[in-house]
Formats: C-alpha cells, structure tokens, sequence
C-alpha cells in the first residue's frame, strides 16, 4: 500500500510490514487537526481493506511524535451543542478504534513528544517502542477538559486504574524509565533506533513469538475488581486528587468519575461514558479559560520569538547587586548556560547571592535534576566579584540594587562608565520610572527594565520595559536573554509599576479600604484564598515585604494620584513604621517561625489584630461577595487601562503576565477574560454599586463603550 498526504505518508516493504509516517506539512510538529484526521481514517480504512499488510509501524518524521490535537481547531468543537460535540468525539474513536482492531499487530515507535492525541494514538496500538530521550503524557487536565480519545478507558486497563489516574489527574508528561516501569510503554531503545526497534518487536509478532491478539482481548475487555477493591482503590484515588485539584478545576474528579464507570463497561461502553463526561467538561466556563489562557501562552510565546535569533549575541551577563534577589538571577543565567559576573560592594552580600544560588543548585541535585558535578560546573559560571574590572566584556548587565531612584540612578551611571559601548544595561526596577532612570546615562538607547519576580527560579514572568529612548535592538537582546534564561517575557511600556505592578497595587489598595472599613484581614484572606489566589492580600504583602509595598506604593501614588493615592495611615503606613516588614522581620499581618524544613511558617498575630483595631475600630462583617468585588474591581479596571494606554500591547499579554506574575487564578484566565466571561455590561454595572469608593471603581470611558456595543477583550 502507498499514500502520499499532507500530513501522513504510508508505504509497505516486501515483508508486508506498512510504515504511517506522520509528517505534517508546512509545520515543526505534528498535531491533529481535521485534516490529519480525515487522512488517517482514510488510511486506516484502505489498511484494514488490504490483505497485502501483516503489520503495521507509526512513526514520525518530526523531532516530536504528536504533540497533541491543534487547540485552535478543536476550540470550535467545544462551541458545538453537546450532540454535534459528541458526534465530532465519536468520529475520531471510530479511527483509534479500527487502528486497535486492524486485522494484523501495530506498533508506535514514539521517538519525541506524544501528548494528548498522540499518546492516544499510541494507545490504541497493541505495542510501543520509547526513545529514551522521549516523554509521554495525558495533559488534558491542565485545559479543563480529559483525555477524549481513548485515555481514561485504554490507560487503566493497561498500567492499572491507581497510576492511570495519577498520569490522568496529574496531567504531566512522564518520562521513559516511567513509562516503562508503569508498563505504558513495552521497551524503551536510543533514539537513533526507536524506528528500527520498533520494526524487529512488528517481526517478533510476525514470527508468533507474541500474542498481540490475547492482549487485544485483554484491554479491551472489562476490568475485574471485587467491591471492597474498588472501594479502597477509588476512595484513596479521590482523596490524593481532590486535595491538589480544588473546587476550581472539575476535570481531574470528573476523569476519576469517568474511569470509575468505564473500567466496568466493554470498550464501546466505555468510550461513551469518556465522550459523555468530557463533553460536560468542554461546555464548562473553566475548560474556557484555561483553554484561552493555552493560546494567550502561545501567542506571547509567538511575539517573544522573533527576538529569539538575538539569544547568541549574549554570551556574557551580569547582575549588579547580590542578596537573594541578585542571587536568584545569578543562579537562573548560569543555569540556563550562560556564565555571569555578581558584583556587590560588600563582601557579605557576595556571600548571601553566592549561598542562595548553591542553594538553589543543592535542590536540583536532591530532585535527581542534576548531578553533583553538573550542579559544581553551573555554580562555577557565577564570578563574584567587589570591582568593574571583571565586567569589561559583558554582554548585558541587569542592575538589582536597592529600590531607591536616587540609588538606581548613581549605580547605573557608574556601571555604564565601566561597559563596552554596545552593552546592554537593564533594571531590575518593580516600580520605578525607566525613562527616570535613564536620565542619568549617556546611553539611553542601550538601556531599558528587565523586571524578574520573586522566587526568580519559580517565577516564569519577566517584564521588559522600553523608555522613552530605549533602541529595538536593545529591547530584542533582552528579550532573547530572557527567553535564554527559560522565562517568559512579556514588553511593556514605560509607568510607574509598568503592567504587573500597576494592576497589584490597586488590588491593594482594595485591601486597604476593606481594612477601613472593619473587615477582619484573615477573613478578607481566606475569601481570596477560596476564589482562588494562591495567598491572600494580607499574606502576599507579608511575603512581598511590607518595606516594599510601602516604597512602591509611595511610586504608585505619585504616579497616579488620582486614584491611588491615600489620605490618612493605613495598615502598610502603619506596619512599616513599626518595622513589621513581614516574613523577612518574621512578622507583619502574621508571625513566622521556621519549620522542620527551614521555611517559614505562618501563625496568627493577635498584635496584628490590636493594631489594625486601633488604627480601623472593631472589625465588622463584611459578605464574601463584597469582598470579592471589592478586591477586584480595581484590578481589572487597572487591566483595561493598561491595554487602553498600550502599557501592554495585546489582551493575551496583559492576561498572562496577571497569571504568571501575581498568581491571579487561572481557572478564570486572567482579568480581561474574567470581565468577558461576566459580560462586561455585568462588570460596569457591579463597579457602579461601588463607584463611591472612588475613581478605582469606576469604569473607563472605553470600557463603557465596549459594553454598550457587547464587544469582548478576546476573540474567544
């Protein structure tokens, strides 16, 4: 047999062995779209039909096997009605179905990626030959939606229902000792011979040397389970992914439901309940947001790629300050490849940066990620140094002092006496003016922001901020360097606190009314904590430092008086003159002591309480939806003048750098998809209840206008 498509080609040799090579034109990847699938029900129709094919190998042409299905296809799928939906799903099970009952033994040799679809593919083969380099997976959780092609009924039957639900629930990509531990994979070979392998394991079947058709009966028939197994099984099942899913995100419990029925149902049986269950899910708001925030991450990751040919050209970096911060970015440059200079003026904070990025290379090596000697070899690309002298040939230099302007500015002229004319000089500001800092530099074009968020090693955001005189060149060298440290960069323009702080501090500022108003911080804390941030208002200002928000909120306040200004002390006025910075002084809004690991553990402080008393009065009760409304009205009308003002340029970026930045829920898909899941008329009318509040709750002209004509931040 011979087929030559657009996205699959097939050819069979002498020995009747067929080879489906997917190769998707035009494209790095392979994914399934409706092309891709119309071709490989055609061919699995003319392989069953041809009695010259013994077997069967899928392999690909792509450094990835099959990434998954193409979301923005498969998006319209989700806004059919739940039949037409299910209709699509059935479609596409007839052809994993008819790959598992082809009349003779296939074989998957996953040589990269199989993910989502791919997998599935993988799946409905009777066996599959790994790459030892590769990885596997069901992510389809992370979407809000589970595997609809065969994952929750093949998987269990195959590696057992417990690890099923863990690689199903957990949504991640599993490595090939994994696989083949778990049993999802029957051999794991070197890449250059998964092929090959692949083919000697089809001859092997051939040769009558494996009952490829006693496992066929095997999978595909219902699973056996006495009542108590069941039970003992299912019960801890739910309680392990209950606890790390949350009330937020239905599909993982939703997939443990489906499991739980289809392992007792024939295969046909089981793939309807799969289809039923995942229909829900895709309808469901949740599965919209998480699903609009995938294609925000690749359209961000879309504009940040076409600085990506700059990465070569630093080949040499530089942090200007050490201490945890200057540390955290000495440690992620020199981990990513690229040796970098940390320079302090004392020898004590060199030791600091120096001890947190071993740290740092010490946790990798107990995760099993590096070995002692790469962990040595990573920690020696970090120079420490008192002077200039070793920064002469520096690539890019990213400033990480003090927050002060006056500081900023003297460091920043100093350093760029020392450079090469060429070399990049950053700030690692959160708040402060670029073009303010840029006054005090003779070249204001090499310069620009490059804001890291704090854990930096966790944090995925880096804001990139382009003054008023910054060069195009200069903005894509640090967005190639960003890339290179493995973040995601977003480019903003020049304000006080940019996008991501900008939008926070009105979010605070919320807070800081609620406070006035009587509300109790730790109700107002596990409110926020329930709607789903991963801490509330009072706990993040603890962790962000309290001698921070202060500083920034006096930038703030400058930069936008009419609205973020304050009359009057409020709790950061108060905890910071108190010198109750939060975990760094070990109390602010609560107390922290160590715990057996070494890190801070939150208490409660009746101190906190008593001062909050005396500065507000008695606390009052406040309802959680005031609550909820109150916090975050602000900060989706401070979302919408960014991208009015073009702070930020498009509504994906200004949504992803809320989520990757802050930890805003994802589970809504940032504060632009979250006013157009509410309908923006709704959100206008809910910010005019508290439009007394002042100018932070009340609308924009544009916003108004937006929702007289029913018009959307997204396309989606």
């Amino acid at each position: 047999m011979k087929f030559e498509g657009n996205t699959l080609r097939v050819a069979s040799n002498d020995a009747g062995i067929a080879t489906l090579t997917l190769d998707l034109k035009d494209s790095s990847v392979n994914k399934f779209g409706a092309q891709a699938l119309s071709e490989l029900a055609q061919v699995v129709t003319q392989l069953g039909q041809d009695q010259s094919v013994k077997g069967l190998l899928i392999c690909s042409a792509k450094d990835a096997f099959v990434v998954g299905a193409d979301i923005t296809e498969f998006l319209t799928w989700f806004q059919l009605d739940d039949e037409a939906l299910a209709q699509k799903l059935r479609e596409a099970h007839d052809i994993f179905t008819n790959i598992s009952n082809l009349p003779f033994p296939t074989v998957a040799a996953i040589n990269g990626l199989a993910l989502g679809g791919g997998f599935e593919l993988c799946l409905a083969c009777d066996y599959r030959v790994m790459a030892d380099s590769a990885k596997v997976g069901l992510p389809e959780t992370q979407l809000g939606i589970y595997p609809g092609w065969g994952g929750t009924v093949r998987l269990p039957r195959l590696i057992g229902v417990d690890t099923a639900c863990e690689w199903i629930c957990g949504g991640q990509q599993k490595r090939s000792a994994d696989a083949l531990k778990e049993g999802a994979v029957d051999a794991v070979v070197a890449a250059a011979d998964v092929v090959d392998s692949a083919q000697h394991l089809l001859e092997q079947v051939l040769a009558g040397k494996l009952d490829y058709q006693a496992r066929r009966d095997a999978l595909q028939a219902p699973m056996q389970f006495s009542p108590i197994e069941k039970m003992m099984v299912f019960e801890s099942v739910r309680a392990v992914v209950g606890a790390k899913a949350g009330k937020h995100y239905p599909a993982p419990m939703e997939a443990i439901k489906t499991i739980e029925k289809g392992i007792f149902q024939a295969l046909d049986k089981a793939i309807e309940t799969e289809i039923k269950g995942f229909v829900k899910m895709a309808k469901s708001d949740v599965a919209r947001s998480l699903v609009g925030l995938f294609l925000n991450d690749q359209q961000v990751k879309k504009a940040a790629s076409q600085y990506r040919q700059h990465a070569t050209d630093i080949k040499h970096g530089a942090v200007l300050g050490a201490g945890i911060m200057g540390g955290g970015i000495a440690y992620q440059s020199a981990s990513k490849g690229t040796p970098i200079v940390m320079k302090d003026i004392r020898h004590e904070a060199l030791d600091l940066g120096m001890s947190e990025a071993s740290k740092l290379f010490a946790k990798q090596v107990e995760r099993g990620k590096l070995t002692t000697d790469q962990a040595m070899q990573g920690l020696a690309k970090i120079t420490p140094v008192l002077s200039y002298g070793e920064m002469n040939d520096v690539d890019i230099v990213v400033e990480a002092v003090v927050e002060n302007p006056n500081i900023k500015q003297s460091v920043l002229a100093e350093a760029e006496a020392q450079l090469r004319d060429d070399a990049i000089l950053a700030s690692n500001t959160s708040t402060i003016s670029i073009s303010h800092l840029a006054s005090a530099l003779k070249r204001p074009e090499n310069f620009c922001g490059m804001h890291f968020f704090n854990p930096v090693h966790r944090m995925p955001l880096v804001e990139v901020i382009r003054a008023e005189k910054t060069s195009d060149e200069t903005i894509a060298k640090t967005v190639a360097y960003a890339q290179a440290l493995g973040k995601t960069p977003i480019v903003v323009n020049d304000c006080p606190g940019f996008l991501v702080n900008r939008v926070l501090f009105p979010y605070f500022s919320g807070f800081s009314a609620l406070l006035k108003d009587g509300a109790d911080y730790q109700v107002v804390d596990k409110v926020m904590e329930r709607f789903g941030w991963p801490m509330g208002p009072a706990y993040l200002l603890d962790v962000v430092g309290i001698d921070t928000a202060f500083h920034a909120d006096q930038v703030m306040a400058q930069g936008f008086p009419d609205r973020m200004g304050h009359e009057g002390e409020n709790a950061i006025d108060l905890f910071y003159e108190l010198k109750r910075f939060g975990q760094k002084s070990g109390m602010g809004f609560y107390l922290y002591e160590q715990d057996k690991k070494g890190k801070p553990k939150k208490l409660k402080s009746e101190e906190s309480v008593k001062l909050l008393q005396g500065l507000h009065g008695e606390t009052n009760d406040l309802a959680e939806e005031e609550i909820i409304a109150r916090m975050m009205i602000p900060l989706c009308i401070e979302t919408s003048r960014c991208l009015e003002e073009n702070i930020v340029a498009t509504a994906a970026e200004a949504d992803m750098g809320l989520v990757y930045g802050i930890g805003f829920p994802p589970y809504l898909g940032g504060a632009l998809h979250y006013m157009d899941e509410m309908g923006v008329a709704a959100f206008c009318d809910l910010a005019d209840q508290y439009q007394h509040l002042g100018k932070l709750y009340q609308p924009t002209d544009k916003m108004r206008e937006m929702a007289a004509q029913q018009r959307r931040y997204h396309p989606y």
